[in-house]
């Protein structure tokens, strides 16, 4: 992985676009003072995130192009374009490959390549000794970023504060049961008080499973059978029809048609008239049959609801009627009373009453069934009606049919042509009067069935009202016997009528009693009681979810501070391997070391009001953990300089680019921006930086902003950065290689 280039627009003293190109291990930017040279190292720190407006001293970036070839980025392209784009508003936006993304998104992705924006690889003209000014705490976060560690702070920052919002979601969570649990105890005590009356509402929906299936089944099955047995009487009657009508047709053609095939025909056309008769005449009798069965079950009901009534209601008007009758039989034998006529005074008022209860029961209880039965009879009379002329019509029919019978015999006599068809003519009617006697007895179950099925519905609808939707889910019962065996389909069926009207008896008087009992009104105690018993479940599986999470990212912290302390303290080793390489080789000696240090941090603990009060002392301060950091430790050669403090400008800057270098090495970045860090070198000491320049290309590609020529003896392509009078810098270039050829 290698950087390709970077593009500069409008950023600082760069008004128009600039590109320049990283083809070579090192690169060179070099220019006077006040060029602007060292805003390419500031683009470079722009546009990889940093935030410090200091130490950009302004904002403005376009692009950042790599070749991620080896995708050594956790993104899957040869190629990473990173940029970041500043509006007037002040408001930045960040892009990767041209798609937007947070600020995290490419602190994430840099951190795989040991990228980040703190500086360990963009080293700034007077910034090359920060790693040794700053603190032990700043330097070890300088170590972790280039050690690759960020991403496992950004972690456990973000675990940190997923887990103080889950303890936050904990204490709602435990604030919200606790306001509920009141409110369910009183509804869990509503509920008791009426779950008697569900069971018996639960009863009743099992019988209404049970008889609506049945019933069901067996209307279906009945209206089944009767059109399977329909079918083809009708089908074999409309081909005797068509025979009939044929055979008609030859007797009509007939010469010689004598006057005893007229008196068949007349004879044949007088039996379909009163067979039709007769079959509209049973099928009104069917009817009132029907009629009466439904007013028969109706009777029964109310019968059964009027002995469920312990009392009756009497009007006032009566009572005072009763009471001026007995006032009025009292005051007749007043004057003239005595032991002989007191006897007769109280059978006298006992009549009264008598007749008063028989006369209200009977205006009362009675007469809605008397007005049935009255209906009844009136049916019954109908009925009759039709069973005389019904009667009458057969007597006909036989009369005809022996008359009939007769002419066919006579007709058989005859041999000639005719005579087959007139023979033909007489089977046909005789089997058209079997298959109508047949239709007649089907039309007749039909009806029945018909009536069967308008009390089905009925029952449906009531059934609805009195215990919901639940009652019509009858269709995924089927019924079993009294043992619990699931019955046949044959034994549904076949069942007796006389037990589901034992059936229906039975729930009637339940459905009495629920009535009165008025259960329908606990329903929404018990939907209100579920309801909130649910919620407050909820919330005990979401609390435990919420402790299980919160133990989880405990667990998570914790393995992710074990995880920074062991490769820290791994890296700070491998460091310093390469920092006492380095500072061998610039010093000709003489050792260096990071070592790791803790710094108490003190913290006064709150005062204790009532002590102080009281004339008390203050409470001691409480020692807070221990912060760990790094030092730095160096011993020159030939010198007894055992301090940072005691080294001179040079040394601490000969020390300082040591260090980065190591760090560098450990992890090495794809790229490293040095901006003027060998200004205060002396010629000596320039060519120990370039060898080391030389060596560190290998590893990381360099790009060196300096006036050194030492330093830019070692770069395949110079950038030179010029301004004119408008004040925009300009770029020139040169590529030695290039050059060479051109000599040449």
């Amino acid at each position: 992985m290698y950087l390709k280039s970077i593009e500069i627009s409008g950023f600082k003293s760069f008004g128009k676009k600039a590109q320049l190109d990283f083809n070579t291990p090192i690169s060179s930017i070099v220019g006077p003072n006040g060029s602007g040279k060292s805003n390419v190292a500031e683009a470079f720190r722009f546009v990889l995130g940093e935030q410090s407006i200091k130490s950009l001293r302004g904002k403005r970036a376009e692009d950042l192009i790599f070749n991620n070839v080896q995708r050594i980025l956790n993104i899957d392209f040869d190629e990473v374009s990173i940029e970041r784009v500043v509006n007037r508003d002040s408001s930045s936006e960040y892009l990767i490959n041209n798609s937007p993304v947070r600020l995290k998104d490419i602190i994430e992705l840099l951190s795989s390549a040991h990228i980040g924006s703190s500086g360990h690889q963009i080293i700034s003209q007077g910034e090359a000794d920060k790693v040794l000014n700053s603190n032990i705490r700043e330097r070890r976060e300088m170590v972790e970023d280039a050690l690759g560690l960020k991403v496992y702070q950004y972690k456990k920052e973000e675990s940190t504060r997923k887990l103080d919002k889950t303890e936050e979601n904990i204490q709602q969570v435990e604030s919200l049961r606790r306001e509920i649990a009141p409110h369910i105890r009183f509804l869990k005590k509503q509920v008791e008080k009426i779950e008697k009356m569900a069971e018996m509402k639960e009863d009743l929906t099992k019988m209404y499973h049970d008889y609506f299936k049945r019933e069901e089944e067996y209307i279906n099955y009945e209206k089944k059978n009767i059109n399977s047995e329909k079918q083809p009487l009708i089908d074999e009657s409309q081909r005797l029809e068509k025979e009939l009508t044929q055979a008609r047709e030859v007797i009509a053609k007939s010469t010689s048609k004598d006057q005893k095939s007229e008196e068949v025909m007349k004879v044949e056309g007088q039996l379909k008239e009163v067979r039709i008769t007769k079959d509209t005449l049973a099928r009104s009798i069917g009817r009132i049959e029907g009629e009466v069965s439904s007013m028969f079950r109706m009777i029964k009901k109310q019968e059964e609801a009027n002995s469920a009534s312990s009392k009756k209601t009497v009007e006032l008007n009566q009572v005072e009627n009763i009471s001026k009758q007995i006032d009025l039989e009292i005051d007749s034998v007043w004057n003239n009373i005595d032991v002989s006529n007191i006897k007769n005074i109280f059978e006298n008022i006992r009549k009264i009453l008598k007749n008063f209860i028989d006369t209200n029961k009977e205006t009362e209880d009675r007469q809605a069934i008397n007005d049935l039965e009255n209906e009844i009879k009136n049916l019954e009379v109908e009925k009759k009606s039709y069973e005389i002329k019904i009667s009458e019509a057969q007597k006909l029919e036989t009369e005809l049919f022996e008359q009939y019978t007769f002419l066919k015999n006579e007709i058989e006599k005859e041999r000639d042509s005719n005579r087959d068809a007139e023979k033909s003519m007489f089977r046909i009617v005789a089997e058209q009067n079997d298959i109508r006697g047949k239709l007649s007895m089907l039309e007749s179950r039909e009806s029945r069935v018909r009536h069967d099925e308008e009390e089905f519905n009925r029952e449906l609808q009531e059934a609805s009202i009195l215990v919901g939707v639940l009652a019509l889910r009858y269709r995924d019962y089927w019924p079993v016997d009294t043992e619990g065996q699931i019955l046949t389909y044959e034994q549904v069926v076949n069942d007796p009528r006389s037990v589901q009207e034992e059936k229906r008896r039975i729930m009637e008087k339940i459905k009495i009693r629920l009535e009165d009992a008025g259960v329908a009104g606990g329903d929404e105690v018990v939907k209100e009681f579920k309801e909130t018993t649910e919620r407050d479940e909820f919330l005990a599986r979401e609390l435990e979810d919420l402790i299980k999470s919160s133990e989880s990212l405990k667990v998570l912290i914790k393995e992710l501070d074990e995880k920074l302390t062991t490769e820290f303290r791994n890296g700070v080793t491998k460091i310093n391997v390469q920092f006492q390489q380095f500072f061998s080789a610039m010093f000709g000696g003489g050792s260096a070391s990071l070592s790791i240090v803790k710094e108490k941090k003190r913290k006064k603990s709150d005062t204790d009001l009532s002590t102080i009060l009281e004339g008390g002392e203050e409470l001691a301060p409480e020692e807070e953990d221990q912060e760990e950091g790094l030092d730095i430790e160096v011993n020159l050669p030939k010198k007894k300089i055992k301090g940072l403090m005691m080294l001179s400008g040079g040394e601490r800057a000969l020390t300082s680019i040591a260090l980065l270098f190591a760090i560098s090495q450990v992890n090495p970045p794809p790229f490293i921006i040095l901006d003027e860090t060998d200004a205060a070198l002396d010629e000596a000491n320039s060519k120990k930086y370039g060898d080391m320049i030389t060596e560190l290309s290998k590893y990381s590609q360099l790009i060196l902003i300096t006036h050194n020529r030492e330093t830019m003896a070692r770069a395949g392509i110079i950038y030179g950065v010029t301004m004119g009078a408008d004040g925009v810098s300009r770029l020139l270039s040169i590529q030695f290689e290039e050059a060479v050829q051109v000599a040449k």
